[in-house]
């Protein structure tokens, strides 16, 4: 199922897609607020054992539906719980990228991680489709871009031996990892060069998981301005999604509605010489055929 968080006079609510007709016809929206108490999209996430017969009945008569471009599209999860969970240098040739970029303050312990390297950003920096990354919050003019994949946890409490990782997931959505290079290498650290405010667009969709049978063989993509500069499957991962659940939460509990963005592949503006940094004017398109185009303009 395809899922969405969308704005309604005023008020926030949540959406499943259907298509109309054939393959590549129009996608139209219902809004299933208040199906089985559907309060939210967390509300969705934690209670979707419940919710689900509903919402395949209502997916499958398709009645009261409304074009999805004529609603406005917000974060799937616009109120996330708690700070989004982020993995750094975990694409083979952006660790190497980054590494000899001088912005790294790991590169001492190689360019390729041993483990996970695991930061947060903010729920202040959860911003939706559409909405503008904004340039000056950066002192500094160094604002890159980081498409990345995204997974959602719709399963509560800690990682045990013998669990199963695919268990605790829901879904997956597309997440932007907006970043102050500038920040970042000025404090020897990412959450200040990353938290910034609106630095995290997120959606535009969340896929549940029974959507997808091969991770692997999913394959996300960046273009600045119609520039394809990034370009990868997510069988390139250097540690797999089992691996990042089994890391984060055989000491973190986890709460539905998570979010553990998975890290991004090669060719951000940084590795570029002379690096090309975001600036007023640019359009950045994170985009995955099975979740969509997560598109956002710069100010």
């Amino acid at each position: 199922m395809k899922l969405i968080s969308f704005e309604k006079n005023g008020q926030i609510r949540v959406g499943a897609i259907v298509s109309s007709g054939s393959a590549g016809g129009e996608q139209r929206v219902i809004d299933v607020t208040g199906m089985g108490g559907i309060s939210s999209m967390n509300a969705l996430i934690e209670n979707y054992a419940t919710c689900k017969p509903l919402l395949d009945a209502a997916v499958k008569e398709a009645q009261s539906s409304v074009p999805l471009s004529d609603v406005t599209l917000l974060a799937p999860i616009p109120d996330v719980r708690r700070n989004v969970f982020c993995v750094g240098k975990n694409y083979i040739e952006h660790a190497h990228e980054f590494s000899g970029s001088g912005f790294d303050s790991s590169a001492a312990a190689g360019a390729i991680p041993k483990a996970p390297i695991i930061f947060s950003k903010p729920p202040t920096s959860v911003s939706g489709p559409g909405a503008a990354i904004d340039s000056s919050l950066d002192p500094m003019q160094t604002v890159d871009y980081e498409a990345e994949f995204a997974v959602v946890i719709g399963k509560a409490g800690r990682f045990k031996e013998g669990d199963d990782p695919q268990s605790f997931v829901f879904g997956y959505t597309l997440v932007n990892d907006v970043t102050s290079r500038g920040l970042q290498k000025h404090h020897s650290q990412w959450l200040l060069g990353k938290g910034i405010d609106g630095f995290c667009p997120m959606g535009p969709t969340l896929i549940t998981a029974d959507e997808v049978s091969s991770v692997a063989d999913l394959e996300i993509s960046c273009e600045v301005n119609g520039e394809l500069r990034q370009k990868a499957k997510l069988a390139d991962l250097i540690f797999d999604i089992p691996t990042l659940i089994k890391t984060i939460g055989r000491s973190i509990s986890f709460v539905p509605g998570d979010v553990i963005a998975t890290g991004t592949p090669v060719g951000v503006g940084l590795g570029f010489t002379p690096p090309k940094y975001l600036v007023s004017g640019d359009v950045v398109r994170v985009s995955m055929a099975e979740i969509g185009v997560l598109e956002n303009p710069v100010i």
